[in-house]
């Protein structure tokens, strides 16, 4: 089964569509906006393919345990490490499939902002593989659905070497090592020239996201490691343009993608824009004003990267925001277990087993042992997971889609 897996997936590499240092059918900028390859203007309207390739825990229901690193622990505790490789196979099979871009293209989306972590292009061990990662294989086959449903698609470096923010989020340590170590700055540029020199002719894909929210707001030295923020930017670019000059290369502002204080050299690629982030707050023009303000202070394109968690009524007077100021937008998160997102996975019975012993206090062997449910029944319960996440069995939210001015037909 696993050898018919990856020849299916290595079988599904992008086609070559344009010379590298060709433009040709390439989604470009005009200013603060974007053009599609006929040269119409071109607003950013989809959603973030979260949790497939970055795990996140509180997509899964849990909270303690909130990030890849935490999560696949917990579950090597509960049912070994042999079942738990085995599953992370089959989530990477079943949480996003051809299905789920179909579905995607015919709400009215034309983007999909795709966040990946840094492992899935190293040898290090992650979701069940422990050398020769399948970072490559699962992004080929994503370009391929893409490319028939008639997607652009993001790709967002959302957990980078050493981590970038140093929260759950970039599945780090505590602190956003990145900005202090050169061997992780080594490595995110030479994943960034890869990806780069792989894709460097497909117009499938819009542009490159370097970092996803760098810098948490949390830290003592934050200032300092601001000014760490666009240097960095500069060495993921000048990695990529070594082989890429076809895409576009996405920045995000410090602090949750919101602070755009720190850059002082704003045009220094010739094809960049900006990403900004938000969560809360009122869904008015005043409460992004700043994001409008740099915007248009460096006339280069800004884009929502990330937004959601919120009622109907709100987003869709965010949306409008937005639309009135030429912000385009990807919601976060396409899926997860229950609403507040595109489509819903209905958490197969027995499910609040695996989150308990999530919460359960196990900082001892000890513990673990008494918080750990029968083994048999979490694998069941574990399997029963991987079919319900899977689009057929999942739960379409209308109003939800319907807030953001897309739509639900045919399902």
């Amino acid at each position: 089964m696993a050898t018919c897996i990856a020849a299916t997936l290595w079988a599904c590499k992008p086609s070559q569509k344009a010379d590298s240092n060709s433009s040709s059918g390439f989604i470009r900028i005009q200013g603060p906006g974007l053009l599609d390859a006929s040269g119409n203007k071109f607003m950013i309207k989809g959603t973030n393919l979260g949790n497939w390739l970055n795990p996140e825990g509180y997509m899964l229901k849990f909270s303690k345990t909130n990030s890849y690193r935490l999560i696949n622990d917990m579950f090597c505790e509960l049912v070994g490490p042999d079942f738990t490789a085995e599953f992370w196979k089959g989530f990477k099979d079943n949480y996003i499939t051809e299905d789920d871009i179909k579905f995607i293209k015919s709400t009215g989306s034309n983007t999909i902002r795709l966040p990946f972590h840094y492992k899935l292009f190293t040898d290090e061990d992650y979701m069940g593989i422990t050398r020769g990662q399948d970072g490559f294989s699962r992004v080929d086959t994503l370009l391929a659905w893409c490319r028939r449903a008639g997607l652009y698609v993001i790709l967002d470096m959302h957990d980078a070497p050493g981590g970038q923010t140093g929260d759950n989020i970039d599945d780090s340590y505590g602190y956003p090592w990145l900005f202090e170590s050169k061997t992780s700055q080594e490595l995110y540029k030479n994943i960034w020239r890869k990806i780069a020199d792989r894709y460097k002719n497909d117009p499938v894909i819009l542009g490159y996201d370097l970092l996803n929210e760098p810098i948490a707001p949390y830290f003592e030295n934050k200032d300092s490691l601001n000014k760490m923020l666009e240097p960095i930017y500069k060495i993921g670019a000048a990695a990529i343009r070594e082989v890429d000059t076809n895409h576009i290369i996405l920045l995000g502002g410090a602090q949750w993608d919101g602070n755009f204080k720190p850059f002082t050299d704003s045009k220094f690629d010739k094809k960049m824009m900006y990403t900004c982030h938000r969560y809360g707050g009122e869904p008015t023009k005043e409460a992004i004003q700043s994001f409008i303000d740099f915007r248009d202070s460096v006339q280069l394109p800004m884009y929502m990267g990330e937004i959601g968690h919120n009622t109907d009524e709100w987003m869709a007077a965010f949306c409008k925001t937005m639309a009135d100021n030429n912000i385009g937008w990807t919601f976060w998160p396409y899926k997860k277990m229950d609403g507040s997102s595109f489509v819903g996975i209905v958490p197969p019975a027995n499910w609040d087993m695996i989150v308990k012993f999530s919460e359960a206090p196990r900082s001892s062997f000890k513990e673990v042992r008494e918080a750990r449910p029968n083994q048999d029944s979490a694998r069941q319960v574990m399997t029963e997971l991987l079919d319900a996440m899977k689009f057929e069995h999942n739960k379409i939210q209308t109003g939800y889609i319907n807030a953001l001015g897309l739509k639900v037909d045919k399902y």
